[in-house]
């Protein structure tokens, strides 16, 4: 089985969507479906990540005459209230996302972040017609999770007890200034709903990966792995390559995310726990090493293995039955059928 192109909901005309970080991995995959489904787009960004350059590429040369495109940062107040302007949806994609980088630069990880996101409610509250806003907050905000019951099992761990996973009643516990600041910006984003009745909606979001990926060893594990793989970088392992975690391809994040615009009604306010649930779960090496052997053809061996990381959680996979029923999503696409469909387009990019 190969992963189909989506198609992709009509999107109401009267919905103008900026979304900030458009370039990124996430969010040139969120813009290229808005704009398939009709809509128009500004997306802000200030290209700092690796690989943005040739996403916006890519958007431009599909979807010129209904795409703008706005160099900015979110830590610029005033430009966000400009760029927000008129826009009926505002996905606030934009941030610092790895934790390492946030211990060696707290203070940048916070403006980034914390910072940045309230840039973004303030402008959605001073807005004469106030925008959904749909923000990217992270499974992180609920810490290394070592109070709950894991075991350990020959080729992962796993929970004892917490069969369906992680549920958004789980109470959080912010580590890490990466935690600490996008669990701020979280807070943030739904007291702006109950205080000032922005409509917000919260996406605590677990592994997610797919095609224009262009991760990195310190965050896109998953794409860093069959990069590195495919074009025969080294690999490193931090931990014993146990660790536990849930896949969710980029497209059936996507559909989450336009589901709750759709449901905003019902959405509004809430935050919501996506991953890849109990069944889209790997062990970051033990696990998925021979998976990522099978999809590039050829045996992968670490180069090297170092300690696990700070705040590093051994268990981590979403409980999606709050989406499940609220939203009436579910994720769709099999782990091994994205990954064969995020290493074709690795290879097509490195012409190989």
């Amino acid at each position: 089985m190969t992963v189909s192109a989506r198609a992709w909901p009509a999107r109401p005309p009267r919905e103008h969507s900026v979304v900030t970080g458009g370039a990124g991995f996430i969010g040139s995959n969120l813009v290229d479906a808005l704009l398939a489904a009709g809509g128009t787009v500004t997306i802000f960004d200030n290209l700092s990540r690796g690989g943005s350059e040739l996403n916006r590429a890519w958007l431009e040369g599909r979807h010129r005459d209904r795409l703008r495109f706005v160099h900015g940062d979110v830590r610029d107040a005033t430009a966000v209230e400009e760029v927000m302007a008129g826009a009926g949806v505002v996905y606030h994609l934009a941030g610092q996302t790895a934790v390492t980088t946030s211990i060696a630069d707290p203070r940048a990880d916070f403006e980034a972040n914390a910072l940045g996101t309230l840039n973004v409610l303030e402008a959605a509250r001073r807005a004469p017609v106030r925008p959904i806003v749909v923000y990217a907050s992270t499974n992180k905000v609920y810490g290394s999770l070592e109070h709950l019951g894991i075991v350990e099992r020959e080729t992962r761990y796993d929970f004892a007890e917490l069969e369906a996973g992680i549920d958004e009643t789980q109470p959080v516990d912010l580590q890490s200034p990466y935690g600490c600041s996008k669990g701020a910006a979280e807070f943030y984003v739904r007291d702006y709903h109950r205080l000032f009745g922005v409509p917000t909606i919260a996406f605590r979001q677990s592994c997610i990966y797919g095609p224009r990926q262009l991760g990195i060893e310190d965050q896109g594990w998953v794409g860093w792995f069959v990069r590195a793989a495919i074009l025969g970088d080294d690999i490193t392992i931090f931990g014993d390559g146990k660790q536990l975690r849930d896949l969710l391809y980029v497209d059936d994040l996507v559909d989450a995310y336009l589901r709750a615009v759709d449901r905003i009604e019902t959405t509004a306010g809430e935050v919501y726990n996506i991953g890849g649930g109990r069944f889209r779960t790997v062990s970051v090496w033990r696990e998925f090493g021979p998976l990522l052997a099978k999809i590039v053809a050829r045996d992968v061996v670490p180069a090297h293995q170092v300690a696990a990381r700070p705040s590093d959680q051994k268990v981590f996979y979403c409980d999606n039955r709050k989406a499940e029923r609220e939203l009436a999503w579910q994720p769709t696409v099999g782990v091994e059928d994205g990954l064969e469909a995020l290493a074709a387009w690795v290879r097509a990019e490195a012409g190989s």
